[in-house]
């Protein structure tokens, strides 16, 4: 089959060579800016609630079991409603998908610093935000595979490096908040921040160019897969499997990280600022990784990333200066977000870009559901226990399994009974 021409290779929309070139801008890098900022504010305000952890539970006398109940919903929320949304913005469009979940992130942060109780917290935050953190990642990285060919692993890493920016920028901001303002007006200030810079971003999402015919004609492997079908294959489930150790393994660290490290003896400022170390470390290892897999390929690039975050999760156990915490972050940071967005190239690569918002809504399903299990078991552990360390003892061993379920990947090529106008060349 003669090489696919880049879906940015629209005259109007880019250069007149036709790549993705940087002398005339590009759109669908713009949609990566729009992604970034999304996903910053949408994701960073959710993840802030680790930084909310120890004032609200002083505060309010709120058990850390209790408060990180609000983010098992969050995921337990996020799961279903990105399979829903992911939906919505294959038949509809990703720019109405992302306003509505704008609209209703700053929404939700509003009511969640008005609770009277942490049951009302419980649902306001747990839930409202939960659905509406769904609406952002899988339409926004759906959108960018679709408007890239080269650079497409590089695209996606990009958008989904929102997380570590958020990470680096709302959490220390929030910190600054509470300090100042006490819990509750930091988080009505996040609220009115997501409003005031989502919903300006998500109007400048719009769908790519048409394909030629010609084009669209090569593509028609794309077409082949049904949503049915393709949730029946091998490789959905093992992308699923992976996906779901692999947020197993890094929720529970990343969400007490502060208050672990505080319980150490680091300063609460400090604290902040190890787990901003981490959001920095994520970034690079996400762009890191996105230039390596359009190399190397998905498959060794993940792998390597699996193996790298189980050893740092191990590596908490004996970590307790302050000097420690930020050099382990680097590391935990780098491995988790060298391998986060390598998770939709093997979607797309395996399943096409017609159904892509669906089928990467399915399979981040499948992730929410660790990034459930994480909070909520290391808030019960250190309930019942006094301390992480079981935390990090689970997490190591699900970290392993991760790894193990990641090397049975089998490249795209073996769908080509599925897919027999195809000629899949590329590995995972």
């Amino acid at each position: 089959m003669p090489p696919h021409p880049p879906a940015d290779a629209s005259p109007s929309l880019s250069p007149a060579s036709g790549g993705e070139g940087f002398s005339r801008l590009f759109y669908g890098w713009v949609i990566v800016g729009a992604g970034i900022v999304i996903t910053c504010l949408g994701m960073g305000t959710m993840m802030s609630l680790g930084i909310f952890l120890q004032p609200m539970s002083a505060a309010t006398g709120w058990s850390r079991t209790s408060i990180s109940t609000a983010a098992l919903l969050n995921f337990l929320w996020m799961g279903p409603a990105s399979f829903l949304w992911g939906a919505l913005s294959d038949r509809f469009g990703t720019r109405a998908v992302v306003l509505s979940g704008g609209a209703l992130l700053g929404a939700g942060l509003a009511a969640a610093s008005q609770a009277a109780t942490v049951g009302q917290f419980q649902i306001l935050f747990g839930t409202i935000i939960g659905i509406a953190a769904g609406s952002f990642y899988a339409p926004l990285t759906a959108t960018a595979t679709r408007w890239f060919t080269r650079h497409r692993s590089l695209a996606v890493a990009l958008v989904s490096a929102g997380f570590a920016i958020g990470s680096a920028t709302v959490s220390p901001l929030a910190r600054w908040l509470i300090t100042e303002f006490g819990w509750r007006t930091a988080m009505l200030t996040l609220g009115v921040l997501s409003w005031l810079l989502i919903i300006p971003a998500a109007l400048l999402v719009r769908k790519p160019p048409a394909l030629p015919r010609a084009v669209a004609a090569a593509s028609s492997a794309d077409r082949e897969f049904t949503v049915r079908r393709a949730l029946c294959t091998p490789q959905f489930a093992a992308i699923s499997l992976t996906y779901f150790a692999c947020c197993a393994a890094h929720s529970g660290p990343i969400f007490h990280m502060v208050s672990h490290a505080i319980d150490c003896g680091v300063p609460a400022m400090a604290a902040a600022t190890v787990f901003g170390a981490a959001g920095v470390a994520s970034l690079s290892g996400r762009v890191i990784g996105g230039l390596a897999a359009d190399r190397i390929g998905a498959k060794p690039m993940i792998i390597f990333g699996l193996a790298l975050q189980a050893l740092s999760v191990s590596l908490y156990v004996f970590t307790r200066g302050l000097a420690g915490f930020y050099g382990l972050a680097l590391m935990f940071g780098f491995s988790y977000g060298a391998v986060m967005p390598l998770y939709a190239i093997l979607v797309r690569e395996y399943f096409g870009a017609r159904i892509m918002g669906t089928m990467f809504g399915a399979v981040n399903m499948a992730s929410t559901l660790g990034m459930a299990l994480g909070p909520w078991a290391g808030g019960w552990l250190y309930d019942a226990y006094g301390s992480y360390f079981w935390l990090y003892i689970g997490s190591f061993g699900i970290g392993l399994g991760a790894v193990a379920i990641a090397l049975t990947f089998r490249p795209p090529r073996e769908l080509s009974i599925a897919l027999p106008s195809a000629r899949v060349t590329q590995s995972a």
